[in-house]
């Protein structure tokens, strides 16, 4: 056939057609200018980010006739054989189909020969991670002090796989996932060669759906190409690539920033009606809505290039469209649909969850502008409508004064903040400032607001958690254990936040149920004033070490019953009883404990 995919077509031949892994090309170029060529290489990345495209390249730079070189002419015989996959010096071996002890007992075998054509003989060895713990320990020796002609590129794309004894005699290299605009840059190019006619959106809906992969990516283009043609239009790319439309993630934004819960519902009808996924869906809202927050706070259309990977065009419209939120109702939104990814993919009604996330979305900004508080009241409006507290006390109880008939702007009365107590505890009682006033009659209004109906300003209540845990213990024993094998993290980005241990697995699925969540999202509301949700995540080594809530408990009943046997043993009555007995304190128990136990 003379047809060639696409990925083997225009894979690149020499490290400066390689793109996405500067890192790892200036690193291998460095050291073959130098002669510094290491005996085994190891290759991690995920799929097609060119790891055993820069294997056959590095083996091509050792062999090639003008080499060893960085940049090897391509031309050659032993180039060309390379490329070919025909080289007598290059061997390249499938570690998912050569796993057994004598696979590697043949390569032991065959290292002790010298190249035939080139300098160096060179193995590359393909999903390494297959190969058995057997052939690893036999291929160790080998391995680690080869022949001098011999070098070792292994591939993988799962590094935790691969035990320590084999990284540890290898120069590992991270192949990253390439970048959107990198892969956009590609596919036009192969677009003009080629002579593809595609819209600027498509090859963004190429990139997106290929996850960081250019071998996906030109697999996806071919796929269109034997779609629609050399004429590719947008509708036929997102019907093949099984995206969602980015006309119903903007229908479904234009309902929540309009506040219209029965447009965002049947924005919803009709993306089911279209056959789309709803998982897919909420995951690209969830993007939208962090492209809208991030949009909203960095201000230059410069810098938003670097942070977000959309044309030129779209960005721009991104920016407009981010004006219409705050920072604050964006951070909201995104805490709601991810709460509702999070969701959807343990939920048998995937739809009830995603409308119900559409309607907090649009009703949670119309209760935002409906609580505005509006600072300063003007005295005409307070003659329009008098309090009916102070009208009261003007038919039944002693003389308003006159400045407080009039009306008092709301700027002008006293805010009494909370006094904090030794303990802990806030105050409620109003403090009466020192301050001297210049108006007897606005000082006695205003000193019978603030003892009569003060106006406070109540700062941002802080969670207390044992509450919510003692709650949950006295009301709902069957997820207490469960919970208790977590740690609480803390409140931020509008979450309540509880950690689980990677090992914690069941505690967590218990905890992650929808029922469950709400639970406890219903109990921090009735303490907070407020609603929030609980988001249950995976505690990793980027999070400080703590003990888990069980922990804390023990630890804390620990101390009561070492403060309690101090007590005790400090009372004149049971030291004297002691002394005369000459006994041990044993143990310490309250009135109640000991009912409890009998």
């Amino acid at each position: 056939m003379d047809y060639q995919v696409s990925a083997r077509k225009y894979r690149p031949g020499t490290f400066d057609d390689v793109i996405g892994q500067p890192h790892v090309v200036q690193t291998l170029m460095n050291a073959v200018s130098t002669k510094r060529i290491a005996h085994a290489y190891l290759f991690s990345g995920t799929r097609g980010v060119g790891k055993t495209t820069v294997a056959r390249i590095l083996a091509k730079a050792l062999n090639c006739e003008q080499g060893p070189t960085s940049r090897p002419c391509d031309t050659c015989e032993n180039c060309r054989e390379i490329t070919q996959g025909n080289s007598v010096d290059v061997i390249e071996i499938d570690g998912a189909s050569n796993t057994s002890v004598d696979d590697v007992r043949e390569i032991r075998e065959n290292v002790k020969f010298t190249p035939f054509r080139g300098q160096f003989r060179v193995y590359i060895i393909d999903e390494v991670h297959m190969l058995s713990n057997s052939a690893f320990n036999a291929l160790l020796k080998t391995l680690e002090e080869p022949p001098a002609h011999v070098v070792f590129i292994f591939a993988t794309t799962e590094i935790h796989k691969i035990p320590a004894t084999i990284l540890s005699r290898c120069q590992h290299y991270n192949f990253r996932r390439i970048a959107r605009t990198e892969i956009i840059e590609r596919l036009r190019h192969v677009a003009a060669q080629d002579q593809l006619v595609l819209e600027e959106r498509s090859f963004a809906a190429l990139a997106r759906a290929s996850e960081g992969s250019m071998r996906d990516a030109l697999s996806l283009l071919d796929q269109a190409v034997a779609y629609g043609g050399k004429a590719i239009s947008h509708a036929d790319l997102e019907l093949l690539l099984g995206a969602v439309p980015q006309e119903l993630v903007q229908e479904l934004m234009r309902a929540i920033m309009a506040q219209d819960s029965p447009a965002a519902l049947a924005s919803l009808a009709n993306l089911l009606d279209g056959g789309h996924d709803l998982r897919a869906f909420c995951a690209e809202i969830v993007e939208h809505i962090r492209n809208l927050l991030v949009a909203a706070v960095v201000p230059g259309t410069a810098e938003l290039r670097g942070l977000i990977e959309i044309s030129e065009d779209d960005l721009s419209q991104l920016s407009m469209n981010a004006t219409a939120l705050t920072p604050e109702q964006l951070q909201e939104l995104l805490a709601i649909f991810i709460q509702a990814e999070d969701s959807l993919r343990f939920s048998s009604h995937p739809r009830f969850v995603m409308e119900t996330a559409a309607v907090r979305g649009t009703r949670l900004l119309r209760q935002r502008e409906g609580t505005a508080v509006h600072p300063v009241q003007t005295t005409s409006s307070s003659k329009q409508k008098p309090q009916p507290e102070l009208e009261g006390r003007n038919k039944s109880g002693p003389s308003t004064p006159p400045a407080l008939r009039q009306g008092v702007p709301i700027a002008s009365r006293p805010i009494p903040r909370p006094a904090h107590t030794s303990g802990g505890k806030t105050d409620e009682r109003p403090s009466i400032s020192s301050e001297p006033s210049h108006n007897p009659q606005v000082d006695a209004a205003t000193a019978i607001l603030a003892t009569e109906s003060p106006i406070t300003v109540d700062p941002q209540p802080a969670l207390q958690w044992e509450l919510i845990q003692e709650e949950v213990a006295a009301s709902f024993p069957n997820i207490a254990p469960f919970l208790e094998a977590g740690r609480f993290v803390g409140m931020e980005g509008g979450f309540v936040t509880i950690g689980f241990a990677k090992q914690a697995t069941l505690a967590r699925a218990r905890l992650e149920k929808e029922e469950n969540l709400l639970v406890l999202s219903r109990l921090c509301e009735r303490q907070l004033g407020h609603p929030i949700p609980v988001r249950i995540i995976e505690l990793t080594e980027t999070h400080p070490p703590g003990p888990t809530m069980a922990q804390v408990r023990a630890a804390k009943e620990q101390e009561q019953r070492l403060v309690l046997f101090e007590r005790a043993k400090s009372n004149p009555t049971v030291k004297q009883a002691l002394e005369i007995f000459g006994a041990e304190l044993a143990e310490v128990r309250t009135i109640a404990q000991q009912e409890a136990s009998e």
